[in-house]
C-alpha cells in the first residue's frame, strides 16, 4: 500500500530589522519556491511620543501578520552600541513582537547580525551593501525600491530569509 503524505502547509515568515525611526520588514512564503510577499519599512516620527511609536508598531505588525497568515517571526537581535537609551528602547520593540508571537501563536526565531550575514554571503563580516546586493540577485524585483527603503527591507528580507531556512531545517529534522 502506498503511502500519501499531504504536502506541509505554507509557510509565511515575517522578517523584522527593528529600529526606532525606522524599522525594516519583509514577508517571505514558502510552498514549491520562494515568494516575497511584501517588502518595506515602518518609519515612526521623532515628534510622536514613546507610546504612540510603540502603539503604531504594534498596530502595523498586527495587521500585517493578520493580513499575510503569517507562521513564523524572525528578528535581528540589537547589540549593544554607544548608547544605552537606543538599547533599552529596541528592547521595546522587540518585547512588543514577542506579545504578537504569543497572542498569534507563532514561532519567533532571533538571530545575530552576523549570524544573518554568513547565512546570506557566506560572511559574517559581510558590509549592508553586500546583504542587499545579494538579496537583490536573489529577488530582482527589490531594485524597483527607492535606495532609502531598499536598505531597510533588505536587511529585513535577509533576517525572513534565516528564518524560513531555520524553520524548514527544524520540519526536516523532526519528519525524520
Amino acid at each position: 500500500m502506498n503511502q500519501v503524505t499531504a504536502p506541509a502547509p505554507m509557510q509565511i515568515v515575517l522578517g523584522v530589522d527593528p529600529g526606532f525611526s525606522v524599522t525594516g520588514f519583509a514577508l517571505v512564503a514558502k510552498a514549491q519556491r520562494i515568494t516575497v510577499l511584501d517588502c518595506g519599512y515602518l518609519k515612526m516620527s521623532a515628534q510622536k511620543t514613546l507610546v504612540q511609536r510603540t502603539g503604531q508598531f504594534y498596530a502595523f505588525f498586527s495587521q500585517k501578520i493578520i493580513d499575510h497568515q503569517v507562521t513564523h517571526i524572525a528578528l535581528e537581535t540589537s547589540f549593544l552600541g554607544k548608547n544605552a537609551q537606543t538599547f533599552l528602547k529596541l528592547g521595546y520593540l522587540r518585547g512588543i513582537l514577542y506579545l504578537l508571537a504569543e497572542q498569534h501563536q507563532l514561532e519567533l526565531s532571533e538571530f545575530a547580525p552576523r549570524e544573518v550575514k554568513l547565512a546570506v554571503t557566506g560572511s559574517g563580516g559581510a558590509s549592508k551593501d553586500q546583504v542587499a546586493d545579494m538579496m537583490q540577485r536573489l529577488f530582482p524585483t527589490l531594485s524597483s525600491l527607492p535606495m532609502v527603503e531598499r536598505a531597510d527591507a533588505t536587511d529585513a528580507l535577509a533576517v525572513a530569509l534565516c528564518g524560513l531556512w531555520n524553520q524548514q531545517s527544524y520540519l526536516q529534522r523532526i519528519q525524520r
